[in-house]
């Protein structure tokens, strides 16, 4: 006896069902956003935590109305099958409890014999002493066959009507109730009589129960049955794709807002369908709430085909960054008190180690504000920048940001890592302006506190919290202060200029954005963060593959407008007075002023107060008239009128003055004074230690190399030699043609007052 109820406890296998299932992705609000087949090839949900009361009334109704008050089994309903099955000669009838049928669906693949029936009997008490009536009936609802390769009843709901079980009709639960008992009848276009018969004699047996009155009935039978399957929701594919690689077969949660995620998916789907036409096919975009960190909407790819890469997820794709990391360079600086919000950066043509970087329209502007060129997105500036700041040292800060594709040395990037020579991806840059965002919100709402977790992971798992980390009064890496100046210069892009088209520009909404364009336009980048929400655009072609035009600001700029006209609108950021200082600077130059410059008041960071004075305003001595300039060899102190005068270094001035008119050159010397030393000159073409490759024309003729300075004072003469040997003069405009052997040649050019220039350059055919 004792080893028959050891054998009766054992007997009934724990867990139960040992089937796959899909991995299914749902809101908090149990909204169905996808679902990934199980590996068996079924439409299999994890079991469902609760019935829904029509179909929970409809199945008892039709397999067993005793469900409630028999422990397993129900002796007369199965006394009345074994009479009818003898009197037919064959099976007509089952008779079994819906406790029973549990057992059948556990036990896969066992003929339906009166042997096999009485081990289900058995089971089926034994489950009884286990289970609760309530988690037997979620067992049979998630186990159930609903025809074809669909189980249990979620997916039903969804595969035949469109609809989470909940929302069923009485018909509709009625429908899928008779199903289990016989699947084959559901499929489209045949079986629909009797399908209908089973269903319309079941809401009949509901009304006979008074568990439906006479007009619900009426209602519910003139209802038509399924005539297609529906499919699952698609707008979330690649965030299904992404959990089922760690979590499969799980039914998860996740923060996706269900109608932005739609919203967002369109206006894709819209930009998408434009920009196919220049062979474009990939498109992916990001929100992030900057509160929460959580992600309210992931569009992982465009709407494409799989010959351009439709199932690769582009958010999580390493990707050149383009012109994405230059904010965090400015803000560097700027923190370290080695660069003011306006303070003038030089952008001229320039060669570093071999390395030749150019603005995207190839000009230059000799010198700019730094965050006008922040703004603009120079390139040559950012590079500058970064070998004043030190490769090394940014490299190094990088790390707090978590990029996980900055991976490599310093050395392996060089100086091209400001300007797209490094890889990240979307997921990382959001998270990235995310910080910056979330480090100002925090520290006005913690009365000038600092988070030490500020760039952390994302959310996407609804039931996850982000960890901040403790506050502290010490910055993580950038004060509050350097960042919201940052943001200021990032803001500044939305005004429109000049003849750019910005029709997608909402001026009411005050947004801090960046964008980028990779080598060869195969990556457009816009990231922008406002108080509340930070959205990232991705547009380009998963092989690599560029495209003439594809430019952040042309391609992925108005998808970030479009998705951030989605968005509530937020206040800015509020100014961070305690990490900020209110100096005076040069209105000019944009750096602490001296004596000699006109003045306004800028907030710095704290850290910048005790930078050096403006380095380009000198006080000039002139004659009574203001026409030249002299010195006390040939004029009286007395008559000596003295100008503070904005001076540019000779090559910032050559370009400075072709955008500035405003720009006044240092008037000459007066001749009968003895000049003083200073620089005067320099090169313009070629760049130093480069490379010359001689022109041909279409004839295949050599043609001649122009050479090219810029000086003060143009009206001088300037004396042009190639290795030593003299090859003419300039006045005004200082450009000289050779055409000298292939070979290293020293270029000399000395001007009236023997100031002296020399380049090494190696001419290559």
């Amino acid at each position: 006896m004792g080893i028959m109820l050891i054998w009766y406890y054992f007997s009934l296998p724990k867990p139960l069902f040992k089937d796959p299932t899909a991995t299914v992705i749902e809101t908090r609000k149990g909204e169905l956003l996808g679902a990934k087949i199980a590996r068996d090839g079924q439409w299999r949900f994890p079991e469902t935590d609760s019935v829904p009361e029509k179909f929970k009334k409809c199945i008892i109704a039709f397999e067993d109305q005793q469900f409630y008050h028999h422990f397993g089994f129900n002796p007369v309903s199965m006394a009345e099958a074994i009479r009818d099955n003898i009197k037919a000669g064959k099976v007509v009838r089952g008779g079994s409890t819906v406790t029973q049928q549990v057992i059948r669906l556990s036990r896969k693949g066992k003929k339906r014999t009166y042997f096999e029936k009485l081990k289900e009997l058995i089971l089926a008490t034994r489950l009884e002493f286990r289970a609760s009536k309530e988690r037997i009936l979620r067992l049979y609802a998630s186990h159930a066959p609903f025809g074809g390769n669909v189980v249990g009843i979620d997916m039903a709901a969804w595969r035949y009507f469109g609809l989470p079980a909940h929302q069923l009709s009485w018909a509709e639960s009625a429908t899928l109730a008779v199903l289990p008992n016989a699947p084959s009848l559901i499929y489209p276009g045949k079986n629909q009589i009797r399908l209908k018969q089973k269903r319309n004699r079941l809401l009949k047996t509901l009304l006979e129960q008074e568990t439906i009155d006479s007009l619900t009935y009426e209602l519910s039978i003139s209802e038509s049955l399924p005539q297609k399957p529906f499919g699952l929701p698609k707008n979330t594919q690649q965030v299904l794709d992404l959990l089922a690689k760690k979590q499969s077969g799980k039914r998860l949660q996740v923060t996706i807002d269900v109608r932005l995620q739609k919203q967002v998916s369109q206006i894709v789907k819209q930009h998408y369908e434009v920009l196919r036409q220049n062979e474009v096919h990939n498109m992916a975009v990001l929100v992030l709430d900057v509160d929460t960190r959580e992600v309210l909407s992931y569009v992982g790819n465009a709407p494409t085909d799989k010959n351009h890469q439709k199932d690769v997820d582009i958010i999580q794709a390493a990707r050149s960054t383009g012109s994405t990391l230059k904010p965090l360079l400015y803000a560097a600086m700027m923190d370290k008190g080695e660069l003011f919000p306006e303070q003038l950066v030089s952008d001229v043509p320039t060669v570093i180690a071999g390395y030749n970087p150019q603005n995207y329209d190839e000009s230059f502007s000799g010198a700019v504000p730094a965050n006008r060129a922040l703004a603009r997105s120079l390139n040559v500036p950012a590079v500058r920048l970064l070998q004043q700041y030190g490769l090394q040292r940014f490299r190094d800060e990088l790390d707090a940001f978590r990029i996980k594709d900055i991976k490599y040395s310093a050395d392996h990037y060089g100086l091209s890592l400001i300007v797209g020579g490094a890889e990240g991806s979307l997921w990382d840059l959001c998270k990235t302006y995310a910080g910056l965002a979330g480090t100002l919100n925090h520290y006005q709402a913690t009365s000038s506190e600092y988070f030490e977790n500020e760039f952390t992971e994302p959310i996407l798992l609804g039931d996850k919290k982000v960890n901040f980390g403790k506050k502290n009064r010490q910055k993580t890496l950038f004060g509050a202060g350097s960042i919201w100046l940052t943001f200021e210069a990032m803001k500044k892009v939305n005004r429109p200029e000049g003849n750019e088209a910005w029709e997608f520009y909402d001026s009411s909404r005050e947004i801090a954005w960046k964008t980028g364009t990779s080598f060869g336009n195969r990556d457009a980048w816009a990231i922008g963060t406002s108080q509340k929400y930070v959205v990232g655009v991705w547009i380009g072609n998963a092989d690599g593959e560029g495209r003439p035009e594809l430019t952040g600001l042309n391609a992925a700029a108005p998808v970030l407008f479009d998705v951030f006209n989605l968005m509530p609108n937020s206040t800015w950021f509020p100014i961070p007075h305690d990490d900020l200082v209110e100096v005076t600077i040069c209105e000019t130059s944009g750096f602490l002023s001296g004596t000699e410059c006109p003045k306004k008041a800028q907030y710095i960071p704290v850290s910048g107060a005790s930078t050096k004075p403006c380095p380009f305003h000198q006080l000039v001595h002139l004659d009574v008239a203001k026409q030249y300039r002299v010195n006390s060899s040939c004029e009286s102190v007395a008559d000596i009128a003295h100008e503070p005068w904005f001076v540019l270094p000779p090559l910032q001035a050559y370009f400075y003055k072709t955008n500035n008119a405003d720009y006044r050159t240092l008037p000459p010397y007066r001749q009968d004074c003895i000049k003083e030393t200073e620089d005067r000159m320099d090169f313009i073409f070629p760049k130093g230690n480069g490379s010359v490759y001689l022109p041909k024309d279409f004839d295949g003729k050599t043609n001649e190399v122009i050479l090219k300075i810029a000086h003060t004072n143009p009206e001088t003469s300037v004396f042009w030699y190639v290795d030593n040997q003299f090859v003419g003069t300039t006045t005004q405009f200082h450009e000289m043609p050779i055409l000298p052997k292939p070979g290293k040649h020293v270029i000399t050019v000395l001007d009236e007052k023997a100031n002296e220039l020399k380049r090494r350059i190696e001419i290559k055919q």
